[in-house]
């Protein structure tokens, strides 16, 4: 038996005297051959070996690359991360932010010496990633964005521009490493890694687990966990000690008559749905139902209204005035749900602000003004939760925010990068009699499950 194998725009194609069992491909009766998506190569490459076929392999196109040779001094834990993962040179680092996780994947680059692409978030995190590898030399780095198109032996994409151009991409790379993997099992960026035939696979995250279990995917994606620790394990020593506290502020009579009076919509409603919200599944039914269903349209309108209610009420801004005043002089990151509340506190703290509406050079100015200690504060929504390094922030406050844990973690992990005698502290500001003091709750497993 003999079989000939080709990379063809994100699938591979195997003709010749050779049978391919239906897990990993399909037969193509029109062109009298076997079709496989991108990402089961080494998977068929076992198989064709074990079944003792000969073949001829035309797949892998890679990107030259030299023989690095760069020292790397690891801690224990990044060590034996990377140990885990040489084992198979498959599979999912699970580990804090702040607690080294580029250097671990930079350490497998520096192993293997293959043609590598590093798929991360954002342009931010890429500017990140491509200054930390020009340790392997500036000529050999390149970049993969809407800005520009350059392919070296180390190049860095972003999750969009990677997927727009999968089929191309697909067989110039034998290294894929994917910061924030928990981006990757959604409908369209999954399709990175299946078009992709490259062997060998690192995802890298804060936060492994997603609330739809597309997570899941990762498996057969990247590979499963290999090595996971947590903050509790690190704290103290390889990051910041810190410290979680819950402040609780009240609504106003007539806050907490106008919540109470959305809440009992929506019990009413799941009463006579006979629906319990126990899950993000549950709630997705709701979700689901919208567009044919006015009784749901209005309790998901209600849902809003009354945590809008509870996010944005003004003694909110009181505590965070408290608290802005206790740490005058720290670098402080205030975290909230909704961008009104994020204008509101800029406008009445005099804090720079920044939201998915800010423009990239604005970004830029802010965060190196809070970098240098020019801006002692900044006030954002959910951009932030990934993509920005600032080593001495150790004040985070969540005035607002939703009950994941991935969230959590990440804005936690914002003020733990370790700096000499550092102590960080994030405060929870919840209020009190309404579902924030539960969402809190859900939030703080996030810490206690790492």
């Amino acid at each position: 038996m003999f079989a000939e194998i080709r990379y063809h725009r994100g699938t591979l194609v195997v003709r010749g005297n050779v049978h391919i069992p239906s897990y990993l491909g399909t037969y193509d009766s029109k062109e009298k051959c076997y079709r496989l998506m991108a990402f089961k190569y080494r998977d068929l490459i076992e198989y064709l070996e074990r079944s003792g076929v000969e073949y001829r392999d035309c797949v892998l196109n890679p990107i030259p690359c030299p023989e690095f040779d760069v020292e790397f001094e690891l801690r224990e834990y990044q060590q034996k991360a990377l140990d885990r993962w040489m084992e198979d040179k498959r599979g999912c680092i699970v580990m804090p932010t702040g607690s080294g996780k580029t250097y671990v994947a930079m350490s497998a680059i520096n192993e293997l010496s293959k043609a590598t692409m590093v798929v991360v978030p954002t342009i931010d995190l890429l500017d990140q990633w491509i200054e930390k590898l020009k340790i392997f030399g500036e000529e050999n780095v390149g970049e993969f964005s809407g800005r520009r198109k350059e392919l070296k032996p180390i190049t860095v994409s972003t999750y969009d521009s990677a997927y727009i151009n999968a089929e191309k991409l697909g067989n110039r790379f034998e290294l894929l490493i994917f910061d924030e993997v928990h981006h990757l099992p959604s409908e369209s960026y999954s399709l990175i890694a299946e078009m992709s035939a490259s062997p060998y696979r690192m995802g890298l995250t804060a936060t492994y687990e997603r609330s739809d279990g597309l997570h899941e995917r990762l498996n057969e994606l990247v590979g499963g966990k290999v090595f996971e620790i947590g903050v509790k394990e690190l704290a103290g020593k390889h990051l910041a000690n810190y410290t979680v506290k819950r402040v609780y502020v009240s609504l106003t009579e007539k806050e907490k008559e106008e919540y109470e009076k959305r809440m009992k919509k929506i019990r009413a409603f799941l009463r006579s749905r006979n629906i319990k919200i126990k899950s993000v599944e549950d709630f997705n039914k709701i979700v689901m139902s919208v567009k044919s269903d006015r009784e749901a349209y209005e309790t998901l309108r209600a849902w809003e209204e009354a945590r809008r209610i509870a996010y944005n009420t003004p003694s909110k801004l009181k505590k965070l005035n408290e608290i802005l005043k206790k740490h005058r002089g720290d670098k402080i990151i205030i975290f909230t749900r909704y961008n009104d509340l994020v204008y509101k506190v800029s406008k009445l703290f005099l804090i720079p602000a920044i939201t998915y509406k800010t423009g990239k050079e604005e970004r830029k100015e802010i965060l190196n003004g809070f970098k240098s200690g020019r801006f002692k504060a900044i006030v954002s929504s959910q951009v932030l939760d990934e993509g920005i390094d600032v080593p001495d922030a150790n004040v985070a406050v969540i005035l607002s925010g939703t009950s994941s844990v991935r969230e959590y973690i990440q804005r936690l992990g914002r003020i733990l990068r370790p700096a000499k005698g550092k102590k960080a502290i994030l405060y929870e500001v919840v209020t009190r009699g309404t579902g924030e003091v539960r969402t809190a709750k859900v939030r703080r497993k996030g810490i206690n499950a790492t």
